[in-house]
């Protein structure tokens, strides 16, 4: 019992500068090992909670990217669909405007307001013109009226111009209107160029005669290009027809057919011989 009496008071004896100190000291120092515990302890957890936070924002960032890649893809999709049809729409309205436009003024001054009356009027006109011009007074009009323009100087070349490039899209076409469609190798070995036969010559040498064909070659849509005499034999005939041809050309290519085929140039070439003006060398 004594030895335990001393031992409680020895232990007492140690514990009075602790408490000495003020038991908010003591509760001080234990809390302030409190502290150091929890921040010794943070140090150990946080690379776990940087790993799941970065692993979090990463994951974040991919399907934003996800989203961001399939709404510009879907919205660029859209724009394919929709642009060809607004172009269509927009040059359609612009057209019915602008042939709407050459009765309308007459309508409005009689007091008649209807949108599309002229544009069926115009319409209307020119199918009357058509079925005009087609008779003989009507060539015979045309023929005097031509004769009239080409005595001007300037309107003669704009109007023999226009003349060429509307024949060449008419149904019923004339001795200038484009022929048939042409691949001629140009300007190299190797490389072909789209153009359009226009007339055919007989050259006409010491050596012989040599059946040469005008190939026109767009080089600026349909209004400016290059002109050769091929040989007959040396141009390929696709099986094209020339509205085909020029919609080829005016798409800059993109209509053209993933496969071509060639037409026997015999059986064309022997509906028109015997027409060809001869050329003498």
């Amino acid at each position: 019992m004594a030895g335990a009496t001393r031992e409680r008071e020895r232990d007492l004896e140690l514990l009075i500068p602790v408490a000495g100190g003020g038991g908010g000291g003591g509760v001080g120092i234990i809390a302030d090992n409190g502290a150091s515990n929890s921040k010794s302890s943070s140090p150990s957890s946080s690379p776990a909670a940087v790993i799941s936070s970065s692993h979090h924002h990463s994951g974040r960032e991919a399907f934003a990217k996800v989203i961001r890649s399939w709404a510009s893809k879907k919205f660029m999709s859209g724009c394919v669909i929709l642009l060809p049809i607004a172009i269509t729409f927009y040059i359609t309205w612009g057209f019915i405007h602008f042939v709407d436009g050459f009765f309308s003024p007459i309508y409005n001054h009689l007091g008649i307001n209807i949108f599309g009356l002229g544009f069926v009027t115009s319409i209307t006109f020119i199918f009357l013109v058509g079925v005009f011009m087609s008779s003989w007074l009507g060539a015979s009009v045309l023929t005097l009226g031509e004769w009239f323009i080409k005595k001007m100087p300037l309107v003669s070349y704009i109007y023999a111009a226009s003349k060429q490039i509307s024949a060449a899209i008419s149904p019923d076409q004339t001795s200038n209107a484009f022929k048939e469609v042409a691949i001629i190798r140009h300007p190299r070995i190797g490389e072909y160029a789209f153009g359009f036969i226009t007339s055919s010559v007989v050259l006409q040498r010491s050596v012989g005669d040599e059946e040469l064909s005008c190939v026109y070659v767009p080089t600026n849509h349909l209004y400016l290009g290059d002109i050769f005499l091929v040989n007959s034999d040396d141009i390929i005939r696709p099986n094209l027809s020339v509205r085909e041809g020029i919609e080829i050309v005016i798409s800059g290519g993109m209509s053209v057919p993933q496969i071509l085929t060639t037409v026997n140039s015999q059986t064309i070439q022997a509906t028109r011989i015997g027409n060809f003006p001869a050329v003498k060398v």
